[in-house]
């Protein structure tokens, strides 16, 4: 079964960035759809970025054009590159898989079996 760890949260000022690790074990990431969901206090998890395996990927509009989610098949990981933070991306940051047939919308989190157990960012204005 294939488990997930995150790394790379911190605490960082508005307009700063961070790098978000998702390492991926018992299992090729390759096989995988994956995402990254964030949950603030009080708040409902929601999708932040997807990418499929042929490496299609899908954003929130909040996040568009500052985040970029890839995937480094040697290094069975995925990154989450989070540019120009704004205070309300303060949140836990998790990382999901999956990899059956789905009709799910790729940024649900119905959508995912597996999760990590998350990594704090938070960002000060």
């Amino acid at each position: 079964q294939v488990q997930l760890v995150e790394s790379g949260g911190g605490s960082v000022q508005a307009g700063g960035s961070l790098r978000l690790s998702c390492a991926v074990s018992g299992d090729s990431a390759s096989r995988y759809y994956m995402g990254w969901f964030r949950q603030a206090p009080g708040k409902e998890r929601e999708g932040v970025a997807s990418i499929e395996r042929d490496g299609y990927t899908s954003y929130a509009d909040s996040v568009k054009g500052r985040f970029t989610i890839s995937q480094d098949n040697a290094k069975n990981t995925m990154l989450l590159q989070m540019n120009s933070l704004k205070p309300e991306d303060t949140a836990m940051y998790y990382c999901a898989a999956s990899r059956g047939a789905t009709s799910y919308p790729r940024l649900s989190r119905d959508r995912y079996r597996a999760w990590g157990q998350g990594t704090q960012v938070t960002v000060s204005s």
